[in-house]
């Protein structure tokens, strides 16, 4: 009797995040890396391979330079070391905004080339055709209103929206026009809390926020920022771990034993196989000839 493939784990799809409005919490992190993908998996929901990649890993100082072929490699790799959350690719500044059209030659060229569930793209009303567009011929979408890293240009930086109620008519109406346009889910980030309960109340949708508060029906914080590795976090992120800290003592302890040749040590070192030297075994040998 031959051994039984094991049977594939299923991936959490977008209507299920979808589903989850109002019943569960939904978990969210970014990730860019295969490692830290399946150090994540078994614990959230949703996988956000986010274009903060460009800051976080590429030194960029914001997320505006970031190209399609770099979000799609760090796809890739987010997509092999994830077995259960929904990833989610998100498009880059220039990728999606000329066209539907455009958009979805380049939304379709991700899901295809990285095998993905999900892409993102920022905008509320200006992109709800887009999002449309998109949804009818197959791509799932999260949106992406409040701030809007991608238009930092344009708002005059990272900047936290909706604390003026004079603001609110504008963000409220971008929800509810991504919401109508078939996104399944949205991302608030930088919102007021009141503003953002209230749009988690009015739309059918999941709201998934990032400095939005736990009014919202899910959390997403970049991981980099929630594990002590960036140099300057925003407000809303509380750092669950100080792993910066642990790697710096790490790296400085290997410095040192290198220093003192007390690393590697006789249990990190290969040992020879043979019985005796090269010298004594060729002697040997000679012997045995004679």
């Amino acid at each position: 009797m031959s051994a039984q493939s094991p049977v594939p784990q299923k991936r959490i799809t977008a209507p299920e995040i979808t589903a989850r409005k109002g019943r569960e919490p939904i978990v969210s992190l970014t990730s860019y890396h295969a490692h830290t993908a399946a150090i994540a998996d078994p614990f959230v929901d949703l996988l956000l391979v986010g274009d903060s990649l460009g800051m976080v890993m590429h030194g960029y100082e914001s997320t505006v330079p970031v190209p399609l072929d770099l979000m799609i490699m760090h796809g890739r790799a987010v997509v092999r070391g994830a077995r259960r959350a929904l990833v989610v690719v998100d498009m880059p500044f220039g990728s999606y905004e000329e066209s539907p059209a455009v958009a979805f030659h380049n939304a379709a060229r991700v899901m295809k080339e990285t095998g993905c569930g999900a892409i993102k793209l920022e905008g509320g009303r200006r992109m709800a055709e887009t999002i449309r567009f998109l949804v009818e011929r197959g791509v799932p979408v999260m949106a992406h209103i409040g701030l809007t890293p991608q238009s930092i240009n344009v708002l005059g930086g990272f900047k936290t929206q909706g604390r003026v109620r004079d603001e609110w008519a504008a963000i409220e109406e971008d929800a509810k026009a991504v919401s109508e346009a078939g996104a399944f889910s949205v991302v608030l980030e930088a919102l007021a809390e009141e503003l953002a309960r209230r749009i988690t109340a009015a739309i059918p949708i999941p709201t998934i926020g990032i400095g939005a508060s736990a009014g919202c029906d899910g959390q997403i914080l970049v991981m980099e920022d929630m594990l002590g590795l960036s140099p300057r976090v925003p407000k809303f992120v509380k750092e669950f771990g100080k792993v910066g800290e642990a790697i710096r003592e790490a790296i400085s302890a290997y410095a040192v034993e290198v220093r003192n040749r007390t690393f590697p040590a006789p249990e990190h070192t290969y040992a020879m196989k043979d019985a005796g030297p090269p010298a004594a075994k060729a002697k040997g040998k000679a012997k045995t000839g004679a």
